[in-house]
């Protein structure tokens, strides 16, 4: 008998031995209640939409991603200002969302010489041209996790994963009412359980890896920067929100072929 039917072997005796599988509307029922003394315990402090938001920044500034956050009525003209400020030539986004027409028409309205496109093509016919020429990613996340300052996305065909993955600089977009406290409220509020997608990514930063050494170096496996635009719905209370300590005009990102 082989390692791997002995080891089979065990599990079936040990769960014909133990006792009865707990169902799942039971466990769903402790992981519920473990959450819910989890949140009583840290006293509400994501209850709100503010407090989600700034947990959500802060936790992304400590992984060296770029947060902003702007309104619903400035935040395409906002980031078109920003990424002519970073050199940014060519943009990779989906041009059919709403999101993604309304940021080409402030590129055009800045005539800030970036070229928009979509991703209309397979990648086998556009290869050389996505990897060496393409400078930005922009995406809409699905939603955001405050706890980790993480986004939720959900690759499509006009914005396959390949749009936050090879880009140098990947831009998300998210809408701040979508900020979840953590993955368990985010789990039960989108009923998750009803249909997961077949590609879900969850991304907390830019890419980054440590050697041997623990000598930490970005963009190994995907994009060197990210920015993400946190867009909320009240323009009163929304100006354009810059980073303590940091410039208006963000600084320029690691251009193809540069050194890492």
């Amino acid at each position: 008998m082989g390692a791997r039917a002995r080891m089979l072997g065990r599990l079936r005796a040990s769960a014909s031995e133990g006792a009865a599988p707990v169902p799942v509307d039971a466990l769903d029922q402790r992981i519920d209640a473990h959450y819910a003394r989890q949140r009583a315990h840290n006293a509400g402090t994501l209850a709100t939409q503010p407090a989600r938001i700034a947990q959500f920044q802060q936790m992304l500034e400590a992984a060296h991603a770029e947060v902003v956050r702007a309104s619903v009525r400035n935040w395409p003209a906002e980031l078109a200002r920003r990424l002519a400020a970073a050199g940014v030539k060519r943009l990779l986004l989906d041009t059919s969302s709403a999101e993604g027409a309304a940021l080409v028409d402030a590129l055009r309205a800045a005539a800030a010489g970036i070229e928009a496109r979509g991703y209309m093509e397979p990648i086998e016919a556009w290869k050389s041209e996505l990897f060496e020429s393409i400078d930005a990613g922009f995406t809409v996340a699905r939603s955001g996790l405050a706890a980790t300052g993480t986004l939720v996305v959900v690759p499509d065909t006009d914005a396959p994963r390949t749009v936050s993955l090879v880009p140098p600089l990947h831009v998300a977009l998210i809408h701040a009412r979508t900020l979840h406290a953590d993955l368990h409220a985010a789990v039960a509020a989108e009923r998750w359980r009803d249909g997961m997608p077949t590609n879900l990514v969850m991304i907390s930063g830019p890419s980054k890896t440590s050697d041997i050494q623990q000598t930490t170096a970005y963009g190994a496996h995907g994009p060197r920067a990210l920015w993400v635009i946190v867009v909320t719905d009240d323009d009163a209370d929304n100006p354009v929100d810059t980073p303590a300590g940091e410039s208006a005009t963000p600084t320029n990102f690691p251009q193809h072929g540069a050194a890492q």
